[in-house]
């Protein structure tokens, strides 16, 4: 199924992306989306049988806004320096292990809502990645069956950084990834048995048309799979918390100087084979 939530900011409706491509409205059967839902394997059977019924409302998709795909989200666990083409570069060094920081749920915004470039920034990034969603309570994992057995679904991440306030001002990555709308999410979330291979999705990203970043899955450091695994030994993860699983190469800090950093009025479009297209329009904050 392809979930998504539309509506202004705040109350949203979530709805439903049929096989005809087709938006029905889900709110006669759940409240929202959100992860009580990912757990619930009877709402879900209900969403898939009024799938399949094609009785399900249908939503008029003109001038009506895509939020977050996901309401409540835990937390954002974001794993950095997972391409090997994205380590190269950078001039980083291969990981040994994945390396773990987080975002705030506020940070997320909807796929094509306003992304705001932070007062003082110089060195504002793009970052499309692949966002993993789990569905079930996650603790001390073993393998990746058990590991993928707790992803509800997966969805397109703009992991917008500042690579200044990241880098250059001190202490952890956490104030150049925080910044108000640095989380663009969806516009779907696409459940797990649609998507048979995590690591054979194509990652593409454009920069006011012009294209910056074709990757693949195939490329990550660690498996979807292994990131899941490896996260759930370090913290419990819950039914609606999402993993950023990393970006492929082409970001502004790996291009030759000067490096085209984004700037109000720039436009970024990115898209995951399966899950759909983003696009925002940047403005100063």
């Amino acid at each position: 199924m392809k979930l998504l939530r539309v509506g202004p900011v705040g109350a949203e409706r979530p709805a439903l992306l049929d096989e005809a491509e087709v938006l029905r409205d889900l709110s006669g059967l759940v409240p929202d989306i959100d992860g009580a839902l990912l757990a619930d394997d009877a709402a879900l059977a209900r969403l898939r049988a009024g799938a399949a019924s094609g009785e399900l409302p249908r939503l008029d998709p003109a001038g009506l806004r895509t939020g977050p795909p996901l309401a409540r989200i835990g937390k954002v666990v974001c794993i950095g320096l997972n391409y090997h083409d994205h380590a190269r570069e950078t001039g980083a060094a291969t990981p040994e292990e994945p390396i773990l920081f987080m975002k705030a749920p506020d940070t997320v915004v909807g796929p094509d809502d306003t992304v705001l470039v932070p007062r003082g920034s110089v060195k504002t990034d793009w970052e499309v990645e692949l966002a993993v969603v789990i569905g079930r309570t996650a603790r001390y994992l073993e393998n990746d069956e058990q590991a993928l057995a707790a992803v509800a679904g997966y969805a397109v991440a703009h992991d917008v950084s500042e690579r200044a306030f990241q880098i250059e001002r001190g202490g952890q990555w956490d104030k150049g990834k925080n910044c108000e709308t640095f989380n663009p999410l969806g516009p779907w979330l696409v459940t797990a048995d649609e998507v048979p291979d995590p690591q054979a999705l194509g990652v593409r990203l454009w920069v006011n048309g012009e294209l910056k970043q074709d990757g693949t899955t195939a490329e990550q450091i660690f498996p979807v799979a292994e990131v899941v695994r490896y996260v759930s030994q370090f913290m419990t993860l819950y039914p609606g918390d999402v993993i950023n699983t990393g970006t492929p190469a082409g970001v502004a800090m790996g291009q030759p100087e000067p490096k085209p950093y984004l700037r109000a009025g720039d436009v970024v479009e990115l898209e995951i084979d399966g899950l759909g297209r983003q696009r925002q329009t940047l403005r100063a904050a």
